[in-house]
């Protein structure tokens, strides 16, 4: 809608694993996508009371007035739009078994043992 209304500009959800929002929810309307690992709003369990709106450190998660529910990135099902939609390529999508970051805590846990140089 951004082009036509200047509203409803992307705001890319970082995923925490916090999730702060999903633990704020009274009526446990957040819940986790088991195929993308997606924190995601249940809209006809959401109640509208904004509390995860004021839990997000980011503000990701907005009120629509129109729904009287809110809203928050659900990573398009794993393929995120506004990847394809952004126009100089700022946003990307990386899937995090691809990072390798399971090699990567295994070699800080290495290097974390190990004695520091005095």
């Amino acid at each position: 809608d951004f082009h036509h209304t200047g509203k409803k500009v992307p705001y890319t959800c970082t995923q925490c694993d916090e999730a702060w929002c999903l633990h704020a929810c009274p009526v446990e309307a957040i819940t986790v996508d088991k195929a993308t690992g997606a924190k995601v709003v249940n809209e006809s369990t959401c109640v509208g009371c904004k509390v995860c709106t004021i839990a997000c450190p980011f503000g990701t998660i907005n009120y629509v007035q129109e729904t009287g529910k809110v809203q928050k990135c659900d990573l398009c099902g794993g393929d995120p739009a506004c990847v394809e939609a952004c126009p100089t390529g700022a946003i990307t999508f990386v899937d995090a078994n691809w990072t390798g970051i399971d090699k990567m805590k295994q070699w800080a846990d290495k290097l974390g043992n190990q004695p520091s140089a005095a």
